[in-house]
């Protein structure tokens, strides 16, 4: 049966093997087994429910959490030929009606349904009707009061499993379970643990940064201005937040939107469609955004708030790069962030033992944000996971600064907390070690401490990132709870005893701007188009690897077609004229196959001139912009941006054909007075005959000249 299986992989999918892990979880359902699946976002959970689905006889259920993600997979199953639908709370009763009658026929090989159904008896009745073979859960984690997204109506599935005729196979799937969690997940649904799969949470495709000490507001603002071509979500911890950063986003011309909790649902689903179908590049939004949103090329994430765990900040990251393309997560910390989150856990009315965990949860994020180590090794120790080698990519891993011997400021630190008898929180600790005043300091006597301003040459500040440092690295411990205390451990009195020494690296920044070649913005403009005209969001047409395979390799008849990853004969059928089209007619215009060279050619080969430098070539050659533009079958836009670049990287130019020496003052003081963030506000202010290209000139002119 697993022959069948690659059969329809292929068919539908457009692959010809598996991936890790979704082998041996669907081998597992055909055998008849229930089974419990932790794959890393994008890892291809679905499949492995899907696959088995169209094998079974009669029908298989889907739990699924949100509408949206409910839709988004009814979406992407409707576009490859398999019969699917959902039945949730947007659908009117006679609509839900029908579509249990129609599945009793077997018109549906896949019914999602939103965990709430199952509190209907109503409803529980009419499964008992279904020919149902399997029922799956997406976001198992759910169902354990110790998963961060605990749903209670989850805890019906077992009773409903025992209710119905004869007991379908039970499959279980999430991205983000703990060892607790998954003990809980196995004990509730009752899965054989040796049937449990996990295949690891490590997530290559991603590379992850934390700042420390940044300016939010312009660290974001360049970030966007350096990603301006790529879709992205930023992440805040308040509406309020999110409503100012939004507004601000927008005054500066970005293509953005927002999501929270305070929006009407009109106002969210705008929004949220606008970003599903490339209309915005960025959302801005609260964690109340994202689950389910199968969006497969958001290329960043950035964080400007701490979440409140690890198992939310890993979901909501691993919203990027879902295709498997190189992506970003960056997460900016402040001390501050850390007390909005403890405010809010007082706040919630969870029992105190489940204030406790989040307290615990809180600290480790807060460990992950100062730690030395590699972060992405430290993400997959958070879910018990053995760390491989340094990921290499991460901004600890490429901090090449020097190693610096911090052991006699770490044992003036544990000397000042051992002092203070381990039973006070970081920011006093660091008070004492400054000489601070304070009246708690002198209250205790602390200024009478031997310890007492050691480090006055220090900021409060850096030795309570210090401290937090030694923390992260087990130096120190902190409680549990809204106060906690820092302590001593182990490796900290080995160090008081001059028995190890304490080494810690200075982070760097470190930034990353890729290219997008013109063959791939043709394919997602062509891949924009269809999606509008058939009303559905462009990667469920094709995910961004599709695309970029298709730029690579350039196919030029259907077989080549076939073999890009991602094309099955469904989609070919469905979509692959236009895109063959588009694909011969680049092929043609260049009189060549632009594909991929064996890598035993790479090293002998020439090297093809970059699209830019074509572009200033024939500039230079005197050709003007709209001539190079219509030359090259190219946006004026792209042209202009090409010379731009060239001339940047050092290429020579006639100045007064980018910059009329007449417009030259004019655009210098538009600049000076309103700055270079952002292009829209100068060409506003300028007279209408002052073009975007003679601005974008000036601000390279300009920063030339302070090279």
């Amino acid at each position: 049966m697993f022959e069948q299986a690659l059969q329809l992989l292929k068919k539908y999918y457009g692959y010809d093997s598996f991936r890790e892990g979704q082998e041996r979880i669907i081998t597992s359902i055909l055998s008849g087994h229930d089974v419990l699946g932790i794959m890393p976002t994008g890892g291809g959970k679905s499949i492995c429910y899907q696959i088995p689905a169209l094998l079974l006889p009669g029908v298989t259920v889907v739990i699924s959490p949100l509408i949206s993600l409910m839709k988004d997979q009814v979406d992407a199953l409707q576009s490859i030929g398999i019969s699917a639908c959902a039945i949730n709370s947007s659908l009117t009763q006679s609509e839900a009606e029908e579509r249990m009658e129609a599945a009793k026929l077997g018109a549906y090989k896949l019914i999602y349904i939103a965990p709430e159904r199952l509190d209907s008896d109503r409803f529980r009745s009419q499964l008992q009707t279904l020919p149902i073979s399997m029922i799956a859960i997406d976001e198992a984690h759910c169902i354990s009061q110790w998963g961060h997204d605990f749903r209670p109506s989850y805890l019906a599935i077992p009773s409903v499993l025992k209710a119905l005729p004869e007991r379908p196979l039970l499959t279980a799937f999430t991205a983000t379970a703990t060892g607790e969690v998954t003990q809980d997940i196995v004990r509730l649904l009752q899965i054989d643990p040796t049937q449990t799969f996990v295949t690891g949470f490590d997530r290559e495709n991603l590379k992850f940064a934390i700042l420390r000490g940044e300016n939010k507001r312009d660290y974001v603002l360049h970030y966007l201005e350096q990603h301006r071509e790529q879709a992205g979500i930023i992440y805040a911890g308040t509406r309020k937040e999110v409503d100012a950063l939004h507004q601000e986003l927008s005054a500066r011309g970005f293509a953005v939107g927002k999501y929270h909790a305070g929006l009407s649902d009109e106002e969210k689903s705008t929004y949220q469609e606008q970003f599903l179908y490339d209309d915005i590049r960025i959302m801005v939004a609260t964690n109340a955004f994202g689950m389910g949103i199968d969006k497969s090329n958001v290329r960043f994430v950035l964080h400007v708030n701490l979440p409140k765990n690890m198992e939310s900040y890993y979901q909501e990251a691993g919203r990027a790069g879902r295709d498997g393309e190189q992506s970003e997560c960056v997460l900016l910390y402040h001390p501050q962030d850390v007390q909005l989150q403890k405010f809010l856990i007082e706040q919630g009315t969870a029992a105190v033992e489940r204030k406790a965990s989040e307290y615990k949860k809180l600290q480790l994020m807060v460990d992950f944000c100062h730690t030395t180590r590699c972060l992405r090794n430290y993400i997959v120790e958070y879910f018990d996971e053995s760390p491989k080698v340094p990921c290499g990519v991460c901004s600890n891993c490429q901090d090449d600064s020097e190693v610096k011997d911090i052991t006699v400021d770490a044992q003036k630190i544990f000397s000042c907390i051992y002092r203070m008898k381990e039973r006070f929180g970081v920011t006093l600790v660091a008070q004492v070690l400054k000489g601070s005043a304070n009246k708690k300091v002198l209250q205790f006597g602390f200024d009478q401490l031997p310890t007492y301003g050691l480090m006055k040459s220090y900021k409060e500040k850096e030795i309570g990132d210090l401290i937090h440092v030694l923390i992260a690295e087990g130096y120190l411990v902190l409680s549990d709870g809204q106060y906690p205390v820092v302590r001593l451990a182990g490796k900290a009195l080995q160090v008081l005893k001059g028995q190890a020494n304490v080494l810690q690296k200075v982070r760097v920044r470190s930034e990353r701007a890729p290219i997008d070649s013109d063959l791939f913005e043709r394919l997602r403009e062509l891949r924009k188009e269809i999606s509008q005209r058939e009303k559905v969001p462009p990667y469920i047409i094709f995910p961004d690897s599709t695309l970029r395979e298709m730029s690579e390799q350039c196919p030029t008849d259907e077989r080549e077609m076939l073999k890009v990853k991602g094309i099955g004969e469904g989609k070919m059928a469905r979509y692959g004229a236009p895109f063959l089209a588009l694909l011969q007619a680049y092929a043609s215009e260049r009189g060549s196959l632009p594909k991929r060279q064996p890598i035993e050619q790479a090293s002998t080969r020439e090297e093809e001139v970059p699209s830019h430098l074509r572009s200033y070539e024939l500039f230079a050659q005197g050709l003007t912009v709209a001539e190079v533009a219509a030359e090259r079958e190219l946006k004026l836009i792209t042209v202009q941006d090409h010379i731009i670049r060239a001339i940047s990287e050092g290429k020579e130019v006639e100045w007064e054909r980018i910059v009329p020496p007449e417009q030259e003052r004019l655009i210098a003081e538009a600049i000076d007075q309103l700055g270079a963030e952002t292009l829209k506000p100068l060409k506003e202010a300028l007279p209408p005959e002052v073009d975007y290209f003679a601005i974008k000139g000036m601000l390279c002119k300009r920063s030339m000249q302070h090279q």
